[in-house]
């Protein structure tokens, strides 16, 4: 059985071929020049190299210290995503659940942080965390995270614990369990792909942040990836094979977060999609 394209389909089919070598072609430049000695990047940007070399790889992890800013950026990200899950869901699961005038602004409240970004704030942000002694210290920028996710956290998670049946919370409240047992076992396990979606979505901007590490952090211990890469470009001066690789190493965690929560990121989107 052959298939017809209809005309709709192929331009669809063109316009997603032309999205996807826009989003490719930097990727491979990006990974082709890791590869390379300096002068052959200016020389052939975009072809295979004629000689490979790993030595922008290897400077990068060791001379340029990226073992440590990888094990900070690993450490602030795990510990802000966990917080934004358990937040996120235990405030999703009382709005949810309570329903008043009061609750409503709660949930005008938390949505209202999508409409404003956190850096505006950033003068009384720095005063906060500098009265708290958190400056130069990883610590300083994890409720910042936090704070910055939970709006996202809030609204998804809410539309998602909303759409599960009440029968099912209330047959377990009739069993005689708790509200941290119906929130633990029946609750968490039922917004699985909601969880995967609010992760992947607070992922990409903590892990790629810039602005507040540039801000708060000097001390070289406690810089992050994003903060190691951009010491990496010199005004005079930049060597491009070592801040590739930076680039290229940098890029894995997110790409192997993506791979093992893809099902449940994509099943979060769609369902998300028809309950809009």
């Amino acid at each position: 059985m052959t298939r017809r394209f209809s005309p709709g389909m192929i331009v669809t089919h063109l316009v997603l071929l032309a999205w996807s070598l826009v989003v490719l072609i930097p990727v491979w430049t990006m990974l082709i020049n890791s590869i390379k000695p300096k002068r052959e990047i200016f020389r052939n940007p975009f072809g295979l190299p004629s000689e490979i070399t790993l030595d922008g790889y290897s400077n990068a992890w060791t001379a340029g210290r990226f073992d440590l800013y990888f094990r900070n950026s690993i450490i602030v990200s795990v510990a802000s995503l966990l917080l934004i899950l358990l937040f996120g869901s235990l405030a999703a699961y009382a709005l949810a659940n309570w329903r008043s005038r009061l609750s409503s602004i709660l949930y005008i409240y938390f949505i209202a942080g999508l409409m404003i970004p956190i850096r505006l704030g950033t003068i009384n942000l720095f005063q906060i965390i500098q009265s708290l002694g958190l400056t130069d210290n990883l610590l300083g920028l994890i409720p910042i995270y936090v704070a910055m996710g939970m709006p996202i956290a809030t609204f998804v998670l809410t539309s998602f614990i909303r759409s599960v049946p009440a029968e099912l919370s209330d047959a377990a409240r009739i069993d005689g369990a708790s509200e941290w047992r119906v929130y633990l076992s029946v609750i968490l396990p039922l917004i699985r792909p909601a969880l995967a979606t609010v992760t992947i979505f607070n992922l990409l901007p903590i892990w790629n942040d810039l602005w507040f590490p540039l801000i708060f952090i000097r001390n070289q211990e406690a810089r992050t990836v994003t903060l190691g890469v951009s010491l990496l470009f010199g005004q005079y001066q930049t060597d491009w094979t070592r801040a590739l690789a930076a680039l290229s190493m940098a890029a894995v965690p997110v790409l192997v977060a993506y791979l093992l929560m893809s099902s449940q990121f994509i099943k979060g989107l769609t369902a998300g999609a028809i309950k809009g």
